[in-house]
């Protein structure tokens, strides 16, 4: 593991002098002294301890409320917004100082406080937690000290997050035990997901706006272009009596059809360059079929916008479009890439 960083000059040296240049490699230096400190917390981590606490929260009869001071308090804030957000549990934050003037009353009996502290002796948790314990609520604490006076006050027990030190040259500003704070949650997050069976439609009931709802909610029938506004071209049609076709629906392609919109390949700008460098003046005979590409990746209206990107972007090389067709291979759409960016995907 990388040593920690020399210690900061005095406020009254610094104030004097420009700051110094930082390097690649004391820079460096810091990763390595943080992914020791990282190793440390996992090599030391009571799984057993882990796992109780994520049962916890999947078994909670009532409301589960989220409380810390500082850094601990952002901690808390972001674990509670993400269980609210997976509608799998009551979740909320409850600021220590406004639950002592007042908030308090939204515990009941049965609700459980999870109360995170890296020290695990913060005043205002310690004045919140006999409080909430006589309003019947269950404590259950996240502390990196694990004979805290915090931990003593938890009739759930207590999650010892294993901290070796903090990155900071003195040791005290929050700059791991956070970031480990941040990292077991995010992770007992994860397996209440897992343990509740959350599935793609309730994570989008919860998330309609913004770019998660629009990849859970988008269908490819919701951004496709159709009707007047397709590109298509007939097998038999000339090359160059389709260039309008071809630039003017926006799509760079042509959708090659027969005569019962069957897909029979496509047509792209780019193929139109390649053909016209090497046959020149012979372009003016050929025709849209032969040297149409007649093995085209293709999609459903069904399927998630989203997948249409994926499928897009998947190898062997990317493409602008994909022709959207229903199960008897019936041209109904085209999706562009552009189109779905337009979106919000």
């Amino acid at each position: 593991m990388g040593s920690l960083p020399p210690p900061l000059p005095s406020s009254s040296s610094s104030s004097s002098s420009s700051p110094a240049k930082i390097t690649e490699g004391e820079l460096g230096a810091l990763f390595e002294t943080q992914r020791g400190i990282l190793d440390h917390f996992f090599e030391r981590l009571d799984l057993s301890e882990a796992a109780a606490f994520a049962q916890a929260l999947v078994d909670a009869p009532g409301a589960v409320f989220f409380s810390g001071v500082g850094k601990s308090g952002l901690v808390a804030r972001k674990l509670a917004q993400s269980l609210a957000s997976l509608g799998l549990v009551r979740a909320s934050f409850l600021a220590p100082v406004d639950a002592l003037h007042g908030d308090l009353g939204a515990l009941f009996p049965g609700d459980l406080l999870v109360l995170l502290s890296k020290s695990g002796a913060s005043d205002e948790l310690l004045a919140l937690a006999p409080c909430a314990r006589a309003k019947g609520a269950a404590l259950l604490a996240l502390t990196s000290a694990p004979r805290s006076p915090l931990a003593a006050l938890c009739d759930r027990g207590v999650v010892h997050l294993p901290l070796l030190r903090e990155l900071c040259p003195f040791g005290l500003a929050p700059l791991t035990s956070a970031a480990l704070q941040m990292l077991f949650v995010d992770t007992v997050v994860a397996a209440v997901m897992a343990a509740r069976r959350l599935t793609r439609d309730q994570l989008a009931a919860n998330h309609p706006a913004g770019k998660i709802g629009k990849s859970l909610i988008f269908k490819v029938k919701d951004v496709m272009k159709k009707k007047e506004d397709l590109p298509i071209s007939k097998e038999g049609d000339m090359i160059m009596d389709q260039l309008t076709e071809l630039t003017s629906k926006g799509c760079g392609c042509l959708l090659v059809v027969d005569d019962e919109y069957h897909l029979i390949g496509t047509f792209t700008d780019g193929d139109l360059r390649r053909t016209l460098k090497a046959s020149g003046a012979a372009i003016f005979n050929l025709t849209v079929g032969e040297m149409c590409n007649r093995s085209p990746r293709t999609i459903t209206a069904d399927a998630m916008a989203v997948e249409a990107m994926q499928k897009m972007e998947s190898p062997p090389s990317a493409v602008q479009f994909l022709p959207v067709v229903d199960d008897r291979n019936i041209v109904i759409g085209i999706v562009t890439l552009h189109g779905l960016v337009s979106a919000g995907l």
